[in-house]
């Protein structure tokens, strides 16, 4: 089967005890697939010099967060890896151009496993990541997609894991005005319904409130991964998350979802 493509946004590391209304949604979207042979994922909080490729047989869980209930360090998400696949991902992004190399040492961050806990919560589904390059920018994310997107053909789903707001300092505050967050996730929401790929890679410019709702843009451009990999024929359909802490969306999207894949809305508008 051809594997859809999807942007999650992954939230707090409590995401992965606190389902919220995304959880259940993702869930959902697990139980529909079928034919899966693997999972990429591209996460922020795996960022490095080049391209890496993590070709690990059995990555570990790694809890890269500090302060949480110690229940969060409990979790663990024993999923095998898969060296075949990260070789070949790597190839294909050396051919696009990519400074690329495998790691055959690194484990899964939370942006990849808290996610998929609910995707994929028996954890059957060979995962391997690929990084986030440091200094790679909104056209640079759209690329490194579109240079995965054959996996797809070979039953890889491809996950941009990141978070469609992402303003952390005013996580922790008490914000009067939160109805920028929501202005600029319905802005979002617009340009994915209508394949617009060049306002979402030009965001910063045309997206209202764009860089208070990204002061960094590590969390955004997994969407662009994930846009990247689709094909312009994909339906788009929006994941329902809602606003967590005010601020934080946690709205996602799927690309190229079988028809019987059950999403609470359909298409991403």
């Amino acid at each position: 089967m051809t594997a859809p493509s999807i942007f999650i946004s992954h939230g707090s590391p409590m995401f992965a005890l606190e389902p919220g209304r995304l959880g259940p949604n993702l869930r959902a979207i697990g139980q529909s697939l079928h034919g899966i042979t693997a999972v990429l994922v591209v996460s922020p909080h795996w960022q490095t010099r080049g391209v890496r490729v993590g070709a690990s047989a059995a990555p570990e869980t790694i809890h890269d967060f500090g302060g949480f209930p110690p229940p969060l360090y409990q979790l663990q998400y024993p999923v095998p890896g898969t060296p075949a696949l990260a070789r070949d991902a790597a190839n294909l992004l050396a051919q696009a151009g990519f400074e690329v190399a495998l790691d055959e040492r690194r484990g899964l961050d939370h942006g990849a496993w808290v996610p998929l806990r609910y995707l994929f919560p028996q954890a059957d589904v060979p995962v391997f990541q690929v990084s986030l390059p440091q200094h790679i920018d909104a056209a640079g994310a759209l690329r490194l997609g579109q240079a995965l997107a054959p996996l797809r053909e070979r039953g890889v789903l491809v996950v941009g894991s990141g978070s469609l707001t992402h303003n952390l300092y005013e996580f922790r505050q008490a914000i009067r005005d939160l109805q920028y967050a929501q202005q600029f996730v319905d802005w979002v929401r617009a340009a994915v319904a209508a394949r617009d790929v060049a306002a979402l890679v030009d965001y910063r410019r045309r997206a209202p409130h764009a860089e208070r709702a990204h002061p960094t843009e590590e969390h955004y451009l997994p969407l662009l991964v994930a846009v990247g990999a689709s094909a312009g024929t994909d339906t788009a359909r929006l994941v329902e998350g809602g606003m967590s802490y005010g601020v934080l969306s946690m709205d996602s999207f799927a690309f190229g979802l079988p028809d019987a894949a059950h999403t609470p809305q359909e298409p991403a508008a």
